[in-house]
């Protein structure tokens, strides 16, 4: 028999190119081991069982130990068949490891259709929580592309892929001991399922370069797929976006420098990824300028980041009325039109950019100024929602481990059309609207403005949109205009970068059938830190902390649920930009060390891992000693008003210290019906606004958050004249 596996190892390295680590994992687990693994495909079971060495055990459905063109396999392997319908055979399983023996099982109990994680079934955890055995995650991948598996029409199969096989360090599933009955088996597969993604996440390969995983990324997916596409309809194949980033790239570098930050002055479109990924090929650093911010907002960010050279478009600044934005600018710094550029590129230099196209590995090591993972990747400026705007820093890995994350969590795959409006000076728009279906082989379809209500519903309907991305402004205003067969083809829409309201979710799933999946971040974070998925969504919270990331919970002084939330991981930024140290990187400072990100809000995380915000740790006021929520109060309101914008500040008291003011867009507003409103929810009348300030239109930001500052400075000035 070891004969018949040693000739099998050979026969599979020589077609696979397999390569196993972490074997050493195996041996510290002791005897007493469940082995967990994926399940990518046929292959899986004999992979497992010629590379991980000493005698293991399949625990396998009944159904297919059966299988007759299996038996030839399984003869190599113990087989401990497992009918899913009879409790004995869970009972068996545990007294079999009970007895210091070892085990294999596929906690999905099914091969993947999607290409990440299925279903974690509960009772693999329960198995290993009752048998006091070790937990040892195996990851294989790569099986995933052969035809073995079943993702043919979701992934470009082949025959022969490179298969890598890592068995990461032994875990215990032990839920706390007050824990019994079905709850019990509930946390010990939540358990179990944190180890499966933490296991999908820490073998994933995000250290590298963005124009390196975008040259991977046209390996594994084809030269011919379409990734990317806008109004003007032209789409975009990987290999034609690469040749253009090539030829864009070269014209770019002869009016730069190496390692600069260049501001680009765009909007959402092709054009401006061709400029973003151009600037990679040659070492340069994207910088990305809002240009809602108005022309001294803009030429701050320049200030901070020490811009000299603004990349735009005539027709852009054109388009969207910015003519006195581009000549207060042009003043500060010089202006880089795309036009002007497009002019002058030549055959020759057509002809240059597909050969760079065809070698693009030597030719982007040769001329992208020796980039590494570490390096900057772009520069966004924070929407200054709770101060003065400050330049954020994002390596190339903050980025990268933070597509990854959200890939582990979510079934996207290269069928997926994704409709992006948010704008990429965004990092909810570049990161999850952009760089992931870019850098995954799902297709991306840009539209300048979230803001056109009308139209949005239209493009999702006309382009078969399966995912979006929005807050929750722009997704209340689409529900508001769009007819209930728009978003027929949608099959996940994504909320974040402010407070999802209940009836925005709920005129979604009436109205269109559609779950919005609520998530929580911020710049700093790449910006993704929590998000709900379809197989673990809890709507009210923002969703289960992503994996690879690392929490700590500080008490707030008169907060007694939850606390302000510190977090550590991959997708932490390098650091600020700060306008009073222009150009100098300044590293996130937190009292608990180095890589920990004060995210200033108050959180609360139930015993299921979910994420509860509370509010920023900025916006809570101390009303009589006590302190109290202004986001509670602002989804109180929106309870009983829901539609209409509303915002609440707080403002000095004598008495009391600080009372609360509601500025909103309802006109007929009024504290006694709020009062009752509340009385009724049995919320105390210390959460109630002491003043109204009715507007006609609530001070919103580009990316459709509250402008808080612009609040708070409109409450006092109408409160001062009263």
């Amino acid at each position: 028999m070891e004969l018949i596996k040693s000739f099998l190892r050979w026969l599979l390295k020589r077609l696979y190119k397999i390569e196993v680590h972490g074997l050493e994992n195996l041996q510290l687990a002791g005897d007493r081991v469940l082995v967990v693994a994926n399940h990518t495909s046929f292959l899986d079971a004999p992979l497992l069982a010629v590379f991980l060495p000493g005698s293991l055990t399949f625990a396998i459905s009944s159904r297919i130990a059966d299988s007759r063109w299996l038996r030839p396999v399984l003869k190599l392997v113990t087989i401990f068949p497992m009918d899913p319908t009879n409790p004995l055979s869970t009972k068996s399983l545990i007294r079999y490891l009970q007895k210091n023996n070892r085990a294999v099982i596929f906690p999905e109990g099914r091969i993947t259709v999607t290409g990440t994680l299925m279903k974690i079934y509960d009772g693999t955890g329960m198995i290993a929580d009752k048998s006091d055995a070790m937990v040892l995650p195996v990851r294989i991948d790569g099986a995933q592309y052969t035809p073995f598996s079943r993702m043919r029409g979701r992934i470009r199969l082949r025959w022969f892929p490179k298969i890598k096989l890592t068995v990461l360090p032994p875990q215990k599933v032990h839920p706390p001991a007050e824990v019994r009955g079905r709850a019990r088996r509930q946390q010990a597969g939540l358990q179990l399922s944190r180890i499966m993604t933490d296991m999908m996440f820490a073998t994933s390969q995000y250290n590298s370069t963005l124009f390196e995983t975008l040259m991977d990324a046209r390996r594994i997916h084809g030269g011919d797929h379409i990734v990317m596409e806008d109004i003007e309809r032209r789409p975009f194949s990987y290999n034609k976006l690469i040749m253009v980033s090539f030829i864009l790239g070269k014209k770019l570098a002869q009016l730069t420098r190496a390692r600069e930050y260049v501001g680009v002055l765009l909007p959402g479109t092709c054009t401006t990824m061709l400029t973003f990924m151009g600037l990679h090929t040659r070492g340069r650093v994207p910088a990305m300028l809002n240009y809602t911010a108005g022309a001294r907002g803009i030429i701050s960010a320049c200030e901070t980041a020490q811009l000299s050279r603004v990349i735009t478009s005539r027709r852009f600044i054109e388009l969207a009325k910015l003519d006195k934005v581009a000549e207060a600018l042009s003043e500060k710094v010089q202006l880089i039109y795309l036009e002007d550029i497009g002019e002058k590129i030549t055959a020759l230099d057509k002809l240059a950019g597909a050969i760079s196209g065809l070698f693009a590995q030597s030719s982007y090591r040769r001329n992208s100024a020796q980039a590494t993972m570490n390096d900057p990747a772009v520069v966004l400026f924070t929407s200054g929602s709770e101060g003065t705007p400050k330049g954020v820093v994002l390596s190339h890995t903050n980025l990268l481990a933070n597509r990854t994350q959200l890939s582990v969590c979510i079934d996207f795959s290269s069928r997926d059309t994704i409709l992006n409006a948010l704008p990429l000076f965004h990092s909810f728009g570049l990161t999850a609207g952009t760089l992931l279906p870019l850098l995954s082989g799902m297709k991306v379809f840009f539209y300048p403005s979230p803001l056109h209500y009308r139209i949005v519903p239209e493009i999702a309907y006309d382009i078969n949109a399966t995912v979006m991305f929005g807050t929750n402004t722009f997704l209340a205003g689409y529900a508001r205009f769009a007819h209930p067969y728009d978003f027929y083809s949608v099959r996940y829409v994504f909320a974040g970068a402010e407070k999802l309201h209940e009836e925005t979710r709920k005129v979604w799933s009436e109205k269109f059938g559609v779950r919005i999946f609520e998530g929580y971040g911020a710049t700093e974070t790449s910006p993704v830190l929590a998000v709900n998925s379809p197989i673990y969504n809890l709507p009210g919270s923002v969703g289960r902390l992503l994996p690879g990331i690392e929490y700590h919970l500080e008490d707030v002084p008169g907060v007694d649920n939850g606390g302000r939330l510190y977090v550590k991981g991959p997708n932490i930024m390098l650091g600020y930009l700060l306008n009073e140290n222009p150009g100098v990187l300044v590293p996130p400072a937190c009292e608990l060390g180095e890589g920990w990100y004060d995210t200033g809000d108050i959180v609360d995380i139930d015993s299921d891992g979910f994420v509860h915000i509370r509010g920023r740790a900025k916006r809570f006021a101390k009303i009589a000693g006590e302190m109290v929520s202004l986001t509670a109060v602002e989804e109180t309101v929106g309870q009983l008003w829901c539609d209409a914008l509303h915002a609440v500040v707080a403002l000095p008291d004598k008495q009391k210290g600080e009372q609360l003011v509601l500025v909103t867009e309802h006109k007929e507003a009024e504290r006694s019906e709020l009062l009752a409103f509340t009385r009724s929810k049995g919320i105390g009348e210390l959460n109630v606004p002491r003043k109204f300030v009715p507007v006609a239109k609530l001070p919103l930001m580009g990316t459709g958050k509250t402008d808080y500052p612009a609040v708070q400075k409109l409450a006092e000035e109408v409160l001062a004249q009263t």
